[in-house]
């Protein structure tokens, strides 16, 4: 039997062995070895309650080895329109400091970005949006598809601003998304203020409330977001607490009355064809989790989000 090196791992292999690499990508040797590149950000420094999401990149990563290829809704196989790689983890080295940890992130997903590499990243808390925004919105603000229980369009907590309830906010303050081609779904959730609803309807967001989402269904909400978008760049940012606690228990701020992952499945295969610069998926938090639940439904989404991501390199 001839060595294979772990940065090539089988896909076809058992799906207990091989080295977690995220849905089983190869490693990357280089920068300039992707066309989109997923990688961990293991961070939950700007957190305002329940800790833990620093943990799911790597969860995210084991339970990963238990998605195969090919889509079986949609047919697509990622691996075989681009080539996905493994990109490791943001490094850190002042992880106590949120904007400088932000700055890290936004160097990271920037020479990503550089390189003609679409970036996924996996979070870690919601304020990581920010940064990433920062690297994928250098020729001038992207539209945004925002999945959350929560519009994140809050302001200052406990003196910062780069709580991860606001990424949003500073993201229209400092010209990274244009608020009139944004649309968040699935919010709701008890506040003590209006302010962050407020403040999304108010500079033109289309916020669509879960009790909407579940009225119309997710397809109808999908063809409105593409309506939107149009053939303008766009993010896509999947909070997992846009689901039920029910399907995700292990996040910092969970809220009944949520998507089923059916739901956010259906939602996301009816965002097929847009224009993506990049994408991410965080808050899960393993050691709130009940039995890897939260994990694999994150894994899974993640895999959605790869699809699409993916589709813009079929020829």
């Amino acid at each position: 039997m001839s060595f294979r090196p772990p940065a090539a791992p089988d896909r076809f292999a058992p799906r207990f062995a091989e080295l977690a690499t995220f849905m089983r990508a190869p490693l990357a040797e280089a920068i300039t070895d992707a066309d989109i590149g997923i990688f961990g950000i293991p961070y939950d420094g700007a957190l305002t309650n329940r800790p833990g999401a620093r943990h799911g990149p790597r969860e995210i990563r084991n339970q990963s080895s238990l998605i195969r290829a090919v889509n079986h809704a949609t047919r697509v196989d990622p691996f075989a329109l681009a080539r996905v790689r493994d990109m490791g983890d943001v490094p850190f080295e002042s992880m106590f400091d949120i904007e400088a940890t932000h700055e890290a992130i936004a160097r990271f997903s920037g020479d990503l970005v550089a390189a003609k590499v679409l970036p996924l990243g996996i979070g870690g808390d919601h304020s990581v949006s920010l940064p990433l925004l920062r690297a994928v919105a250098t020729g001038g603000p992207v539209a945004l598809i925002h999945v959350d229980a929560h519009t994140d369009t809050w302001d200052s907590f406990q003196g910062s601003k780069f709580n991860h309830g606001a990424p949003f906010r500073r993201a229209v303050e400092e010209g990274l998304i244009d608020p009139t081609a944004t649309i968040q779904i699935g919010i709701r959730g008890t506040q003590n203020a209006a302010e962050g609803w407020d403040y999304s309807e108010s500079c033109g967001m289309r916020v669509v409330f879960c009790e909407e989402l579940h009225d119309r269904g997710p397809q109808a909400i999908a063809e409105e977001a593409r309506a939107l978008v149009g053939d303008r760049a766009v993010y896509l940012s999947f909070d997992i607490d846009s689901l039920d606690p029910v399907y995700a228990p292990g996040t910092g701020t969970p809220e009944i009355g949520g998507m089923t992952t059916h739901q956010a499945q259906v939602l996301l295969r009816g965002l097929r064809g847009l224009q993506y610069v990049g994408a991410d998926l965080v808050e899960v938090s393993p050691p709130l989790d009940n039995g890897t639940v939260t994990s694999l439904a994150g894994a899974a989404l993640s895999y959605e989000i790869l699809c699409l991501l993916a589709e813009r390199f079929a020829t």
